[in-house]
């Protein structure tokens, strides 16, 4: 599995602990929801604005999503 592939999954496993559906984050974050799907697919190269944007979106931040085992090795 490679990084994309790891992050959208988390974001995936984010958004629905949090009962949001894809649109909902959308809103929130001020990404598509098209993007967002491509990205929980592992579909999409993300730049760091729109990480922080969906990040934040998820009422979370950088250092304790990626502090997580699905991204170590």
């Amino acid at each position: 599995m490679d990084i994309k592939e790891k992050f959208g999954l988390k974001v995936k496993k984010l958004r629905e602990i949090k009962e949001l559906s894809i649109e909902h984050l959308a809103n929130i974050s001020d990404v598509d929801r098209n993007y967002i799907s491509d990205i929980e697919k592992g579909k999409r190269n993300v730049s760091i604005i729109i990480i922080e944007k969906i990040i934040h979106a998820l009422d979370t931040d950088l250092a304790t999503f990626f502090n997580d085992k699905s991204f170590k090795k």
